[in-house]
């Protein structure tokens, strides 16, 4: 099982193999992709060996080969299911972005409190809180996206765990208390905001 740490520089090797894949190059060094992803050579094969993927001293590594094993490895080889709570215009922006497609995600449903919300149309079908649980194991739901407002953020990610959803990416403005055995993400968009303004030199 890899680290959390590890899987981030996995997703950012497989980015990097995409981006090269369309710039018509078939085969790859470590040193290539270190550089694209900003990472060593030696990380590099590291990382690939611990999942027993080897290249070549002379030719290094097929960028098809290596791709089809960062997708099993992601589990891309089939479709992956998410299912978004809060369908507010940040829900809504996410159940209506096509690039999930092109990493075999499927946003399957939106839920909410509000009954105005259940009847708009959406990309997604929308369904009250009370229908959380046969949906998820409906479509087999193990990740879910939690955008409602900070109030409301911990009793949504209870009733999600309650269901069965192992991972949450949790946009709300707040951290989340979880199980030991459900992976949660924290993005505070205006956090890391402010990070890029310190760093950035705007607020000195």
């Amino acid at each position: 099982m890899a680290t959390f740490t590890q899987t981030k520089r996995l997703l950012r090797y497989r980015m990097g193999l995409m981006r090269l894949k369309k710039m018509g190059l078939e085969r790859v060094f470590s040193y290539t992709l270190g550089k694209e992803t900003g990472v060593s050579a030696e990380l590099v094969r590291k990382d690939f060996s611990a999942f027993g993927i080897k290249g070549h001293r002379r030719g290094g590594y097929d960028i098809d080969n290596l791709l089809s094993s960062l997708e099993r490895i992601f589990g891309k080889d089939r479709v992956q299911n998410v299912v978004v709570v809060g369908m507010g215009n940040m829900g809504k922006a996410i159940s209506m972005y096509q690039g999930f497609q092109d990493h075999n995600m499927n946003v399957v449903a939106g839920f909410d409190i509000d009954p105005a919300k259940l009847n708009k149309k959406f990309h997604i079908p929308v369904y009250p809180l009370e229908n959380m649980g046969e949906v998820i194991e409906a479509f087999n739901v193990s990740v879910a996206v939690l955008t409602v407002p900070e109030v409301a953020a911990q009793e949504a990610a209870d009733n999600l765990i309650g269901q069965g959803i192992q991972g949450i990416l949790n946009l709300a403005p707040v951290l989340l208390k979880t199980p030991d055995h459900v992976l949660v993400n924290n993005v505070n968009l205006m956090v890391e905001l402010e990070r890029l303004m310190y760093h950035s030199g705007v607020l000195k």
